[in-house]
């Protein structure tokens, strides 16, 4: 069963060979251990990336608070030539930069979409420093002014009454919330502002 090798040189050659292929195994497993462990950091950092952006995504968006109009004459009747919009951060919400928000307006009149720094846009926030519109904590609330005459540097025209309109916000990290806007049917000359 067991041969006895009288041979001294092929004894060392046996044992150097089986060294050898020992040592290619544990270089070629070193090797393939170092990639799926560089991928697997890679895929995590990836994924935790990711996750932060989904969540981001979901909760850091605007709630709205209450809407109403400020109510003039129009050329032959009374409309509704600025909304007013109470807006505050959503439940979990981060940081939010009414700056880097967006607004979307889609009507009978057609659609507009623009940033929140634009020229016919007022902030004002209630809390926190003045000039600083940014929502740092779910207490805080901002009134966002949105000029819509636009024969007067506005964005979008005048809502007569019964008029309806779309109003969409969308921070900077994707979130979106929207809000229907309804003008009433009638609006009377005491009216100086209405809630939509």
């Amino acid at each position: 069963m067991f041969e006895t090798i009288l041979d001294e040189e092929e004894r060392g050659q046996v044992g150097i060979g089986t060294l050898i292929v020992f040592i290619a195994m544990v270089l070629v497993a070193a090797i393939a251990a170092g990639v799926l462990i560089n991928t697997a950091g890679f895929l995590q950092t990836q994924a935790e990336a990711t996750g932060e952006e989904s969540t981001s995504q979901v909760s850091d968006r605007l709630q709205v608070v209450s809407q109403s109009g400020n109510v003039t004459d129009g050329s032959s009747s009374r409309v509704v030539d600025q909304l007013n919009i109470t807006v505050a951060q959503s439940p979990g919400a981060g940081n939010i930069d009414l700056n880097e928000t967006s607004a979307e307006l889609i009507g009978t009149q057609g659609q507009e979409t623009f940033q929140l720094d634009s020229d016919f846009v007022s902030i004002d926030i209630y809390t926190g420093d003045p000039g600083d519109v940014v929502l740092t904590d779910a207490s805080d609330r901002a009134d966002v002014g949105i000029n819509l005459d636009d024969a007067a540097n506005g964005v979008y025209g005048t809502l007569e009454g019964g008029d309806r309109l779309e109003l969409t916000f969308t921070t900077a990290s994707g979130a979106t919330t929207s809000a229907e806007l309804r003008v009433p049917t009638t609006l009377t000359d005491d009216q100086t502002s209405v809630r939509l």
